[in-house]
């Protein structure tokens, strides 16, 4: 079992910066590939990034290419969200979710969720 939580959402203005942070608990988080989604108002969810169990492989979405950087720490449980140059359209709540290192990377199906933390990029 792993539990998400995800922090350092905020309000920023547009053109700034945020790092997201996604702490989970459970020994075996090394072994879990990690993905950061996020959902607008009034839109359906949609997938931003992803990094595998050891940090060795990421996939972005086109939308957040040279803006946002994901990381991880495995010895202190964290995955991390850069995001840099933020935009209005950025502004959503953004969660991250798990899934064991068996599954297969690119197929974005996760086993377990965050509650989310609000971003709000004004113009």
């Amino acid at each position: 079992q792993v539990q998400l939580v995800e922090s350092g959402g905020g309000l920023v203005q547009a053109g700034g910066s945020l790092r997201l942070s996604c702490a989970a608990s459970g020994r075996t988080f090394s072994t879990y590939a990690v993905a950061w989604f996020r959902q607008a108002p009034g839109k359906e969810r949609e997938f931003v990034v992803r990094i595998s169990w050891d940090g060795g492989s990421t996939y972005y979405v086109d939308s957040v290419k040279g803006r946002f950087t994901i990381s991880r720490d495995n010895a202190k449980n964290t995955v991390y969200l850069q995001m840099n140059s933020l935009k209005p359209g950025d502004t959503a709540v953004y969660y991250c979710a798990a899934k064991p290192m068996y599954r297969p990377f690119h197929i974005d199906e996760y086993d377990y969720w965050g509650q989310g933390t609000q971003v709000t990029v004004s113009s």
